[in-house]
């Protein structure tokens, strides 16, 4: 949620983000100390916490005990997490290394007050007390809160609330059956195609999300070819206007990351929603990371970077968790190139529709790779012997109604406007008496637009 600050309170809270980046490095320069003379490196949290209480109090500014250790867990998390991974056989994963001007910083349960919409922020012993504003009240109850999260996206401020929000309770009889398995397939155009028992489907479409990262990368270009001559030289210090620009850039990044991610929430809600009309207790989800590994060119590349498949992932996981319903990854690999019916491979269309050669099958390419991964089951092979459910009844929706071009324009103000060529446009009014007429000879100045 936005935060609503003064200047004193805003300088507050960025001092708080940047102690908190001190203490990351801190933790750096004593691994980087530590691995020049042969030592292991301190990667434990209790370790690390150790180190901060020999540090003594009033270290970094206004931080408290309770954020820096939050950072801490972080710095933990990340390196044994990047350990796992290569004990894996990932080698390419590295250990945190690198430093942060601004981290975030979290505090739990009974360590901060909530007022309505005044939040008080802890701060170390001896400073005064920080209260700031919200945007909106919180949605939760104040007893099921556990912590908040002071973070800065896009130069603005937010504060992250986590909440213990119980297990959605069905009536009896509406509760979703472990028995009804749904296939999720992701996409790009299509974020989430389901196909569900009983044949029917959901399509999601995702075409304003397209558009929405097209003109944004557009706008972005443009703004650079233009800010390019007045840029400062490497080693100059920028201008006033210089500055205006790039705080100016970074609140159209932090907009256009809120609306991508407004998008993929109301896309994962409709999935829940529609799986909880079908009583559907299983979700499986075919898992596309692996092209993620695959260099496809520079373009393509940015096009899988922009399609943010983990969030995906995960946002479908926590809202389906929620209301009840369990979520499985398994291997799609194949099924938008395998015919449903003779299960030969076919070539890949490059529309949505779906023809093999062999048997004559016609269907969407998307709904009959959700079929096919409904039929699949985690960590088995990519080929099974079930048989496939094919979609009769599609749901069609769309995802992120709020984003520019969305409505019923159809149009995005980004967009250049549009010029009409060879048209006379609509003319002039006739002039008061007693001027001169300014149509053109031998033309009626009264006569409407469209008329002869």
């Amino acid at each position: 949620m936005a935060l609503r600050v003064t200047s004193g309170q805003r300088r507050r809270c960025f001092g708080l983000l940047r102690s908190a980046g001190d203490v990351w490095a801190c933790v750096l320069e004593v691994n980087s100390w530590r691995r020049r003379h042969g030592d292991a490196p301190l990667a434990g949290f209790h370790q690390l916490c150790r180190e901060l209480a020999a540090s003594g109090p009033g270290t970094f500014a206004e931080l408290d005990s309770i954020g820096a250790r939050s950072v801490l867990r972080r710095f933990s998390d990340a390196w044994f997490s990047a350990a796992k991974r290569r004990k894996d056989g990932d080698l390419s994963t590295r250990f945190p290394r690198r430093r942060r001007g601004l981290v975030p910083v979290r505090w739990y349960h009974g360590t901060f007050a909530i007022d309505g919409r005044r939040v008080r922020i802890p701060t170390a012993r001896g400073t005064a007390p920080l209260w700031v504003r919200l945007a909106r009240e919180v949605p939760y109850p104040l007893e099921q809160v556990r912590s908040i999260t002071l973070v800065c996206e896009g130069g603005r401020l937010f504060l992250d609330v986590t909440a213990e929000v119980p297990v959605m309770v069905y009536p009896p009889g509406e509760q979703p059956d472990p028995a009804r398995v749904a296939g999720v397939d992701l996409g790009i155009i299509h974020p989430y195609a389901v196909a569900g028992p009983g044949g029917q489907a959901l399509l999601v479409s995702g075409r304003a999300v397209r558009a929405e990262h097209r003109m944004h990368l557009a706008d972005t270009k443009a703004r650079h070819r233009a800010a390019a001559s007045r840029a400062p030289k490497p080693g100059q210090k920028g201008s006033r206007r210089w500055r205006q620009y790039r705080r100016r850039a970074r609140l159209v990044q932090g907009r256009h990351r809120r609306r991508i991610r407004q998008a993929q929430h109301e896309a994962a809600r409709t999935v829940v929603s529609w799986a909880v009309q079908q009583q559907v207790g299983v979700l499986h989800v075919g898992d596309p990371r692996g092209v993620l590994d695959v260099s496809a060119g520079r373009r393509h590349n940015l096009r899988l970077r922009q399609w943010q498949i983990g969030r995906l992932i995960q946002v479908l996981t926590d809202k389906a968790t929620l209301a009840g319903i369990t979520v499985r990854l398994v291997d799609e690999r194949g099924t938008s190139s395998t015919c449903p019916t003779c299960r030969r491979r076919v070539p890949k269309p490059r529309s949505r529709a779906l023809s093999c050669p062999h048997c004559a099958f016609s269907g969407h390419r998307d709904l009959v790779a959700a079929a096919t991964i409904a039929t699949r089951v985690p960590g088995g092979g990519s080929t099974t012997a079930a048989a496939i459910v094919l979609p009769q009844v599609v749901t069609h929706r769309r995802a992120g109604r709020h984003l520019p071009g969305a409505g019923r324009s159809r149009r995005d103000p980004r967009r250049p406007p549009r010029t009409a060529r060879g048209s006379v446009g609509l003319r002039r009014p006739a002039p008061p008496s007693g001027r001169e007429s300014l149509a053109p000879q031998g033309e009626d100045p009264q006569q409407q637009p469209g008329t002869r």
